[in-house]
Parts: structure tokens; sequence; C-alpha cells
């Protein structure tokens, strides 16, 4: 009996001495990804390029806008004199204005938003690739994107940032 327990101990030291020969082999790391899509060049590319997509229509609903506001401003100052009849024209005039300003707002945030995704998913997949590349010319074992915490020694975002920003 007692033999056995000391086989089971002596078992139990040898996997505990295993395993932890195994954790000094296993190379884990972390990329930021939130830093990749901020200062990835690539992504820095795209951001210009939605700017410059987006800019007319942008400039378009500002000036709709004011434009809208100062006709609702124009109409607070002169809807006391005015006709009832003309007034609740002009009210409704106004309402459909703005229904339509708002339209075109959403219109306008939906395709900037499809846009972005379109464009940040093109991002990510080229920092997927080369992470992917650092992961295995370094030997990593895993690399983490999301951690509630990580402890700074294993954060490879500069390596990654680097390799896509053409720094090899």
């Amino acid at each position: 009996m007692k033999h056995l327990v000391r086989q089971s101990l002596l078992a139990g030291f040898f996997c505990v001495l295993s395993v932890a020969a195994m954790a000094q082999e296993f190379r884990i790391g972390f990329v930021n990804t939130d830093r990749l899509l901020k200062e990835a060049n690539s992504a820095k590319i795209a951001q210009t390029k939605l700017e410059q997509e987006f800019a007319k229509r942008e400039k378009e609903l500002v000036e709709l806008g004011n434009t809208l506001k100062a006709a609702g401003d124009k109409f607070e100052r002169d809807a006391p004199t005015m006709p009832e009849a003309q007034r609740n024209a002009r009210q409704k005039q106004l309402v459909d204005q703005d229904r339509e300003f708002q339209r075109k707002r959403r219109e306008f945030q939906e395709d900037l938003t499809t846009r972005k995704n379109e464009e940040l998913q093109q991002v990510l997949e080229r920092a997927n690739k080369v992470v992917k590349q650092v992961a295995e010319s370094e030997k990593y074992d895993v690399i983490l994107q999301e951690a509630v915490y990580m402890n700074p020694k294993h954060d490879i975002t500069d390596r990654v940032l680097k390799a896509m920003n053409g720094g090899k």
C-alpha cells in the first residue's frame, strides 16, 4: 500500500515537473486590435478614403440642416403675423422638409457605417495575416486579440504594426 502511495506521489511530482517544463516552452502573445485599427498605415489610408468619399454628402447635409434651421427660425418670427392658412401651410412644409432631412441623414449614416465596416474588415484581414506571420516566425503558440489583462511583455502589437507598415 505504501509502495502504491509512493508511486502515485512520484508520478504526480513528475507530472507537475513536465507541466512546468511545457509551460516554459509555451509562448503566448497579445495584439491590441484597437491600436492596429488606429495606427496601421492601411487603417489611416482607409479613414482618409472614407472622409474623401463622404465629404461632399456630409457638406450637403450640413448646408441643408442650416437652411432648414434658418427657415424654422424665420417661421417662428413671422408666424404670429401670418394668416392662419398660410401659417399652417408653412408649418406643414417645414415638417415635410425636416422629415426629408432626417431621412437623408439616416441614409448617410447607414452608408457611412456600411463603408466603414467594409474598409475595417479589409484592414483586419491584413492584420490577421500579419499576426499569423509574426506568430509563426517567432514561434508563438497562441496570440490573443482580447484579454481582460495581459502582461505588457507579451504584447506584440508594435511588431505587427511594423510588419503591416512595411518595416518587416
